[in-house]
């Protein structure tokens, strides 16, 4: 195994586990009425990789679904993710 694999899959891990807590936490505080987790951070963290996790998270616990921008933007952000280890894995 390449030495790459590895701190790639702890990346992924990472930055899931952060995806789904951010987003769990954004739940919390809109059921509160309190401050809330900006789209764009939630959208950042999408496209740092946490995408899959993220939508799996919030079709779960019903949160942000009636957005457009989630409920398309993430799937596209996983299908150019895919593509892109698709094309790492190709050339290396």
């Amino acid at each position: 195994m390449k030495p790459v694999v590895p701190a790639a899959l702890i990346y992924s891990a990472a930055v899931s586990v952060g995806s789904v807590l951010i987003t769990v936490l954004d739940k919390i505080a809109a059921r509160r009425h309190a401050w809330r987790i900006p789209e764009r951070t939630l959208l950042l963290l999408g496209a740092l990789g946490g995408a899959p996790a993220m939508l799996l998270t919030m079709l779960l616990i019903r949160h942000k679904t009636r957005h457009l921008k989630f409920m398309l933007g993430l799937p596209l952000l996983i299908l150019l993710q895919c593509a892109a280890v698709i094309l790492i894995l190709r050339i290396s």
